[in-house]
């Protein structure tokens, strides 16, 4: 395996991957029948700005190994940040004590052989070290937190202009051959403020995240939404309790895919805690509703060619006109279920839910009348039975434009009835981690306020 050449983090990928070699061979000799390890070094810093003035700087510099060892189907795992040869070897011990002393589990074991990744991972464009130094990134976040403050002279407070860049590198390695791993960078650039009127304040923000630095928004631009979207919030109303379409704006509709994948995940199925139990094959969402998963994509968040446990992944349809076609499973989890792993050991990897054709603009005179929402608060969703409520704020629509903003109401329903209810899903696409998605319009919900 090629040495990455990151003179910046603390391990090389050679060393990396010597250690993790050390490590399961001691797992052997100490009697594990199998054990799989992860050698990981990351840096990175953040440095925030608010009125102007530097705030924090924070710098990391880690390095770390986590292995998991398998006496039979007995499991123990251990960890630590020291990777001396001796540091190293007390943690092996650790975890097989851990072992012996554990039930045996039938469910438990490394992934097939055969499911595992072989060769070397293609370069998947994941790796762009921004390399800023501490007073240029002081100077981006100023542009950005100016940039919102100059939107309107109602904006009266920041919570800071923020900008981080983390570099990360890994090795994992298990008894079954598998040894790979690959470096991966990430940068942001964040800015939240309060605009205030006579009738009270509002706080709103924005931010743009990206593998590649210079696939990032201006700072400018970040900053002028982020003051926009807080000036626009003043004045806002409450409505009186009602039932109406509800539209969640690109920003927040991604929040619905990830109930989504939390009740499709094998540990809420094999655990009987979702609402989506013996629902494959059947309509869960609309039929206008597609939902692919494409761990290849270069460049992006939730790209991999291989999942937390080296299981391969693959490009799927996960819901097809509205139909759900697959299951989001681990080893261990597919085992439970007497299924095969889906390889999304570690969670979903870039899941994009295809676009209509109408913008969000579009999309509120479609709707006509009802509610945009562009901010939730609070967890009121149960992914056993599918009930949701939410805090929400937004704008009330009438004759298909927005009249006003509104505060302190929440929406509630069921989340099987909203992803059936789903009218249309707006081209206005966002990318917000691993889910890729533009406003969504569901039919109806009940708006409760005064």
């Amino acid at each position: 395996m090629p040495d990455h050449p990151i003179a910046t983090l603390p391990l090389t990928s050679g060393s990396m991957a010597d250690i993790a070699r050390r490590s399961l061979e001691f797992a052997k000799k100490r009697g594990a029948s199998d054990a799989e390890v992860e050698v990981s070094a990351a840096i990175g810093q953040s440095v925030t700005v608010r009125h102007g003035e530097v705030e924090t700087v924070e710098y990391n510099r880690d390095k770390g190994l986590g292995i998991t060892v398998y006496f039979g189907q007995r499991r123990g795992n251990a960890s630590t940040s020291d990777l001396s040869v001796e540091a190293v070897e007390r943690t092996v011990d650790a975890a097989c004590a851990i072992a012996r002393h554990t039930a045996e589990d039938d469910a438990a074991g490394l992934p097939d052989a055969d499911q595992l990744f072989k060769g070397d991972a293609p370069d998947l464009d994941l790796f762009h070290p921004w390399g800023l130094t501490v007073e240029e990134a002081i100077e981006i976040a100023r542009r950005t937190e100016g940039a919102a403050l100059a939107v309107d002279k109602r904006i009266t407070n920041s919570e800071g202009g923020t900008v981080s860049a983390y570099d990360t590198d890994f090795i994992l390695a298990n008894t079954r051959g598998f040894l790979s791993g690959y470096p991966s960078s990430k940068s942001s650039i964040s800015v939240g403020v309060v605009a205030e009127d006579a009738g009270g304040m509002q706080r709103d923000y924005w931010f743009a995240t990206h593998r590649d630095p210079q696939r990032l928004d201006s700072p400018e631009l970040i900053g002028r939404i982020a003051g926009e979207r807080a000036v626009r919030r003043l004045g806002g109303r409450r409505l009186p309790t009602t039932e109406a379409p509800v539209l969640f704006d690109a920003n927040i509709a991604g929040s619905l895919i990830g109930h989504f994948v939390s009740a499709a995940s094998g540990s809420s199925l094999y655990r009987r805690s979702s609402f989506l139990l013996d629902r494959l094959g059947t309509p869960v969402f609309s039929p206008v509703v597609q939902i692919v998963e494409d761990p290849h994509l270069p460049g992006e968040i939730a790209s991999s060619y291989y999942d937390a446990e080296g299981v391969i992944t693959r490009s799927r349809v996960i819901v097809a006109a509205g139909v759900l076609e697959g299951w989001f499973l681990s080893t261990y989890s597919a085992r439970k279920l007497g299924l095969e792993t889906t390889g999304n050991a570690g969670g979903n990897h870039n899941l994009i839910m295809k676009p209509g054709a109408l913008d969000l603009e579009g999309l509120v005179k479609r709707m006509g009348r009802g509610l945009l929402v562009t901010d939730l608060m609070g967890q009121g969703v149960n992914t056993v039975t599918g009930d949701y409520s939410r805090g929400a704020a937004g704008f009330w629509v009438e004759g298909g434009e927005i009249r006003f903003p509104v505060e302190e109401i929440t929406i509630a329903g069921n989340l099987l009835d909203m992803f059936k209810g789903i009218e249309e899903v707006g081209r206005d696409v966002l990318v917000r981690g691993s889910k890729q998605n533009g406003s969504i319009l569901v039919e109806r919900m009940t708006i409760a306020g005064d």
